[in-house]
């Protein structure tokens, strides 16, 4: 019996995206997550004694500002040199479009495997035989599996492949794309994945034949959410794949928590269900630091009021994720709630409630949403540039986005318009 860990996508130094504004966010431990994960990865190595490291691609995530990322890499490949572990790896879109990634030696524990044709290296030791071929350029549109060889009997057959498989995965390029079938056709035992960031462990349908994307070490950023690591694997001595146990190495969580408003009268009734959400989710995560997408959803009573000061309610739940504990930052706030329903309104008649019908018709109107696209482009144009850059940028040309906008500024105006003036008669 023996064991492998396989793991993908380190990403080294790739910065972590989202944090870096907030005062209170510890900014050098986010920059050096990346970092921290490898060294949990190569901890978890040598705890568990295993026979072998495989890396499926993308060890670095762009060219280095300087030499620290390769010596990093290079001085934990020693740490795993020292325990007499090897460690067989191939490069990916990203390590292939490193200029320097070739720069620095590999300790001779290491082997990266050819990126000019599919190469098969064999660990005697063990009765294991691995099949990959990396990447010779940053982007590789051809079925690279297809000219891996069959398996070699007699011995455990690993595949190892940087892929977008089957496709289908948001964010990611279709490189070296394949077919589960084309990989079944290999005979091998076991198929080592990397490139997509989402764990996947589950892809051949078959618990004999174990296709598997590890997902990436470390979650840079909100669409790369929950636990994150590397998978450990165990072999029995008639070459029979007995488990394969996801091992979490990340040192940084990121989530989404999406609660709903639809019984929540008031602002602070918002306020109080988020920050109950937020409770089980730190409960439940224990003691890793945590950064929170809050996404409000439903038809609510308080939808107006939450439109009306955005800021206010944003500051409100980033204080209760405080009180919370420390290590739990609200990366965004996104409050996607609408307003009651016509027969549930509080507003019954009069000039508002012609408002309040007529702001709902044109929100439900995609053909006048379209033409007020299409008529405010021309105002966009005219926009100063700091509004049309990042992620806040207006996108008043998109009418999925202008719907937004509108429920804003209908929530805001609704509200203003109940609101007493103060002194006034």
């Amino acid at each position: 019996m023996f064991k492998f860990l396989h793991a993908a996508d380190l990403h080294l130094d790739s910065a972590l995206r989202g944090l870096e504004q907030y005062e209170s966010a510890p900014v050098d431990a986010i920059r050096h997550a990346t970092r921290r994960a490898l060294e949990n990865l190569v901890d978890l190595a040598i705890s568990q004694a295993v026979q072998f490291v495989l890396i499926a691609g993308d060890v670095y995530d762009r060219d280095w500002p300087d030499y620290n990322t390769g010596v990093f890499y290079v001085n934990q490949m020693n740490r795993l040199r020292q325990a007499g572990i090897p460690v067989v790896a191939i490069a990916g879109n990203h390590d292939a479009a490193n200029k320097m990634t070739r720069s620095l030696r590999a300790p001779d524990n290491v082997t990266l495997l050819s990126a000019e044709k599919p190469q098969t290296l064999h660990l005697d030791d063990y009765g294991v035989t691995i099949h990959g071929q990396g990447f010779a350029s940053g982007a590789v549109l051809e079925d690279l599996s297809a000219q891996y060889p069959l398996a070699q009997a007699g011995s455990f057959n690993i595949g190892l492949l940087h892929t977008c498989a089957t496709g289908g995965y948001d964010g990611h390029d279709p490189y070296a794309p394949c077919t589960i079938e084309g990989l079944k056709s290999k005979q091998y035992h076991y198929w080592a994945l990397g490139h997509i960031h989402t764990r996947n462990e589950q892809l051949s349908g078959d618990p004999e034949l174990p296709i598997v994307f590890p997902g990436n070490l470390q979650g840079r950023h909100i669409r790369e959410t929950g636990k994150k690591g590397c998978v450990l694997v165990s072999v029995d001595d008639r070459h029979r794949v007995q488990r394969v146990e996801f091992q979490p190495v990340d040192v940084f969580r990121w989530h989404r928590c999406v609660v709903s408003a639809a019984d929540a009268a008031t602002g602070d009734d918002v306020v109080h269900v988020v920050d109950q959400a937020l409770r089980a989710l730190a409960n439940q995560e224990g003691d890793c630091p945590l950064a929170v997408r809050v996404e409000i959803e439903g038809s609510s009573a308080a939808h107006d009021r939450m439109m009306a000061e955005p800021l206010r309610w944003t500051s409100e739940i980033r204080v209760a994720a405080t009180d919370i504990r420390q290590s739990l930052w609200i990366e965004k706030v996104k409050c996607n709630t609408r307003p009651m329903a016509r027969g549930e309104s509080q507003i019954r008649d009069g000039a508002l409630a012609e408002l309040e019908n007529l702001c709902e018709e044109l929100l439900a109107d995609d053909t006048q949403i379209a033409q007020l696209a299409e008529v405010l482009s021309d105002l966009r144009r005219a926009l100063p540039a700091e509004l049309l850059e990042g992620e806040m940028a207006l996108q008043l040309d998109q009418p999925t986005r202008l719907r937004c906008y509108l429920a804003e500024a209908q929530g805001l105006l609704l509200s203003r318009l109940q609101t007493p003036a103060v002194g006034g008669k």
